[in-house]
């Protein structure tokens, strides 16, 4: 019996191989950091996610793609390791079904589907998205040998939620990951690794990665400098919260990211620039996936007005 990869029911895309390959650090840190739920739940939703897509495809003819298992690392990566599994599964099927599938599938979404799913479930159910943060096992085996973290270790003191306050969270703790977070957000210095692994193996635009973090830095070092106590210095704004993950696994997302060199400078340094607004000036202590969103709804008329600049020049030349 031929199986459903010699049906070509898969479609393996390298690029998109590469982006899963750099996520699985983050995935095993995960369970160091928040024990065995965290692996499941990624399991859980990966699962989900591919069944939504294949109920698409599949009657069509087409097969899955493998952007499906970046979409679902990505968002489940980016949620609280409390979350209820059907929330997260509710999410994704969100995120696959109106992010990608009704604008036709791989190739055609406007926005980015990971990000989409978790801004519904965000405004859905905001309490369990923004307020059931716990401390992350650390020390000796961690988390290896447990399923969750204790329902008594809830805290609602992210690192960002200090760094508004005016306070300091300090360096070695965002790199390695001692902090409450996102299942995935944790370790910048593991997502450093993942992230330069995709530029390299060009998975992911190194314009797209530079300007958001360029954005960033001079945002943050602006606000910073003008007195702004809940702006912190712009090598904090980089480590803390989601801000080097969005960076190089969410920003340059290939579909709904900007496709004109100049276009991508601009794309880029307008989501840095907007998060670093956002999480000072806002209700949200993270602005990564607002930013996207908002940018995303942007880019066809930003390349178009790009192409239309350099049309005219060479008109004229």
């Amino acid at each position: 019996m031929q199986t459903l990869l010699d049906k070509k029911r898969f479609l393996m895309q390298k690029p998109m191989l590469r982006v899963c390959y750099a996520l699985i650090p983050l995935v095993l840190a995960s369970i160091y950091l928040f024990g065995w739920r965290s692996f499941v739940l990624v399991g859980s939703v990966l699962v989900c996610g591919i069944i939504t897509e294949a109920l698409f495809t599949f009657p069509r003819g087409k097969p899955v793609t493998s952007a499906v298992f970046v979409t679902g690392l990505i968002f489940t990566l980016s949620l609280p390791p409390t979350i209820p599994f059907w929330m997260a599964m509710v999410g994704i099927v969100v995120g696959v079904v109106f992010g990608k599938m009704v604008f036709g599938g791989f190739g055609q979404n406007v926005f980015n589907p990971a990000m989409v799913g978790r801004c519904f479930i965000y405004i859905t159910f905001p309490l369990q998205m923004t307020n059931r943060w716990v401390e992350p096992f650390w020390g000796g085996i961690g988390g290896l040998m447990k399923w969750s973290t204790s329902l008594d270790s809830l805290t609602q003191a992210t690192p960002l939620e200090v760094l508004r306050q005016g306070e300091s969270v300090p360096w070695q703790d965002l790199l390695v990951g001692r902090t409450s977070g996102s299942i995935g957000e944790m370790s910048a210095l593991l997502i450093l690794m993942g992230g330069l692994f995709i530029v390299y193996k060009k998975a992911a635009s190194w314009r797209l990665v530079l300007s958001c973090l360029l954005g960033g830095i001079v945002s943050s070092g602006i606000l910073h400098m003008a007195g702004f106590a809940q702006i912190p210095d712009p090598v904090t704004t980089l480590l803390a919260g989601s801000f080097l993950f969005g960076a190089f696994f969410v920003v340059t997302e290939p579909i709904s990211g900007a496709k004109t060199k100049i276009g991508q400078w601009i794309y880029g340094f307008m989501i840095g620039s907007l998060i670093v607004v956002l999480r000072g000036f806002s209700n949200f202590s993270e602005g990564v996936m607002f930013s996207v969103l908002i940018m995303n709804a942007f880019v066809p008329i930003l390349d178009q007005t790009v192409r239309q600049i350099q049309t005219k020049k060479k008109a004229a030349t």
